[in-house]
């Protein structure tokens, strides 16, 4: 694993901060099939990190672990501190580790206010109206009918969901996944105004590795469920032959793996409204 710049560990007592969320040695895949293999992590408050990496590599895999939607094989999760169970997501999110997953579930039948109501814990941080405030949007059509919404909107809802379980650290899974590139741009800098504002740790799944690297502040590319590179985003963002090396590193164009400033996998493209 090539470390394009040096992170300095989290130590009780050394004055460096402790992570909101932590993996260490974390193993994890479906059955007998391993996908992540010996990986280490960490996120602190109000930081974006972004997970980067080709087709296959195991990033949607990561974030269901942490979740707890998939069982640990090897290793061990922390949040704020506090080892979490494996296997048992009702309990990893109950704790405060809370995923916004690629295919957003949500009511679709019900309206935006209703979704938010229904997801919204009691004695949460957030009210219905702070929300608003980060997604200006979802405002304008709070009492639609989710079904009804753009693909954007559809995304802003799913993440606005997401914190009012009052997250301590947030899993957002591809929220570009079908939508067209314009629409991303406006995205994520919404994901930069979430760790700011509240707080919140934010693990950033993206196929969009520059728009990604702009609002993380530290990134990893996974490679075969390992980390091939990691190094704070202003880093790697200036340093495109390694990004381009740590993706083309396991086969080359030949592997079906496309590279930083490729054209995204071929998919299903909303419109251009917001």
């Amino acid at each position: 694993m090539n470390d394009v710049t040096a992170t300095a560990q989290s130590r009780p007592g050394t004055g460096i901060r402790t992570p909101v969320l932590a993996a260490m040695g974390l193993g994890a895949g479906h059955g007998p099939v391993r996908v992540i293999r010996s990986l280490d992590l960490e996120v602190h408050r109000g930081t974006v990190l972004g997970v980067l990496g080709p087709n296959g590599a195991g990033k949607t895999t990561l974030l269901m672990t942490l979740a707890g939607l998939l069982p640990r094989q090897g290793g061990s999760v922390r949040l704020a501190g506090t080892e979490l169970p494996t296997g048992r997501p009702a309990v990893v999110n109950r704790a405060g580790l809370v995923l916004v997953p690629d295919d957003r579930a949500l009511f679709t039948g019900l309206t935006v206010r209703q979704n938010i109501e229904i997801a919204r814990r009691r004695d949460a941080a957030l009210t219905f109206d702070d929300v608003l405030d980060l997604f200006p949007a979802l405002a304008r059509c709070a009492d639609r009918a989710v079904g009804s919404l753009s693909g954007g909107e559809q995304q802003m809802l799913a993440m606005a969901r997401g914190l009012v379980q009052d997250p301590k650290a947030l899993l957002i899974d591809e929220m570009s996944m079908g939508l067209a590139p314009v629409i991303v741009e406006g995205l994520l800098p919404i994901v930069r105004r979430i760790a700011d504002e509240t707080g919140v740790a934010v693990v950033l799944v993206e196929q969009h590795v520059r728009l990604a690297l702009e609002v993380a502040d530290e990134a990893l590319v996974l490679v075969r469920g390992a980390v091939a590179l990691r190094g704070t985003a202003r880093d790697l963002a200036a340093a495109p032959s390694a990004l381009e090396a740590a993706y083309l590193g396991d086969g080359g164009a030949g592997s079906g793996h496309e590279p930083p400033g490729s054209p995204a996998p071929a998919q299903r493209q909303e419109d251009g409204t917001v």
